[in-house]
């Protein structure tokens, strides 16, 4: 079987489960082969190895059952990084680099110090970790398997200025004070319909109680203490809390209260200065 027909057969099958048949086909095609998707293009009529093809269907069987193709080939694209990803962690979205985007266009010191709570995999502290090398981030998340896959992207990404610690929200950072606080934290409500489509990711990332908003409040609640005078927290949350989540800000000191639409036109991240 060649490239071009393997590629062919797999969209077929994927095509009932995903509006991107064609590109997670390539996806898994690319990560078998170590090659490019311009070498697919280039190279359609080039044969596959047995050991090649047999590992291939492999990799799509779970794909047509519906595990996440980032989950299946071990990395997924973030910002301007790629990052390993695990079944311990969410799947960066692309939603999410609208805090990215958001926090190197404020006006902080070429030195600033920056916290990412409930870092993950690592995607917002490494992608403005990589973007800035002055800036000093520290990335914060519970979860032991998480933190040892943090750290594997920092090293990989050689993020010098990327420090990854455990820590239940601010409990490791006690007594330090950044300009900076960013924050994906979950904001699901445990009876979301939505829930159903990421079975397989941890439910603990995704999930909050007091309809989806009780870490976004711990976190506004919280943070004045361990930011800097003039200190930034900016949140993202879901699109219908945007509303909620402003008076959470204002009510912990915040001003400039403002919140963006994600690339969707939904009301994502929300955000404050500290009020001197």
């Amino acid at each position: 079987m060649t490239l071009a027909q393997w590629l062919q057969q797999a969209t077929r099958q994927l095509s009932d489960i995903s509006v991107l048949a064609a590109d997670d086909a390539r996806l898994l095609l690319c990560h078998q082969l170590n090659v490019s998707s311009s070498y697919l293009y280039s190279h359609g009529d080039v044969k596959l190895s047995d050991a090649d093809l047999h590992t291939l269907n492999q990799l799509l069987s779970r794909a047509v059952q519906d595990e996440p193709i980032a989950y299946i080939i071990g990395s997924w694209p973030f910002w301007n990084i790629e990052l390993e990803v695990a079944p311990c962690t969410l799947i960066p979205r692309p939603d999410t680099e609208l805090l990215v985007e958001q926090a190197l266009a404020l006006p902080l010191p070429a030195t600033a110090r920056v916290l990412d709570l409930g870092t993950g995999s690592g995607a917002i502290a490494l992608a403005l970790a990589c973007n800035k090398p002055s800036w000093q981030v520290t990335a914060a998340e519970k979860i032991t398997a998480a933190v040892e896959l943090a750290r594997r992207n920092a090293r990989r990404l050689a993020a010098n200025n990327c420090t990854v610690v455990q820590s239940d929200w601010f409990e490791a950072v006690a007594g330090q004070q950044f300009e900076l606080i960013v924050s994906n934290p979950p904001y699901i409500e445990p009876d979301d319909p939505h829930l159903a489509a990421l079975q397989h990711e941890p439910v603990s990332a995704l999930v909050a109680a007091e309809q989806g908003l009780a870490d976004l409040a711990a976190i506004c609640q919280q943070a004045p203490a361990y930011l800097t005078r003039q200190g930034w927290l900016w949140l993202e949350h879901g699109y219908n809390q945007a509303d909620a989540v402003q008076q959470l800000l204002t009510a912990a000191g915040f001003s400039q209260v403002q919140s963006r639409k994600d690339y969707g036109g939904n009301w994502r991240i929300s955000g404050g200065i500290l009020s001197s």
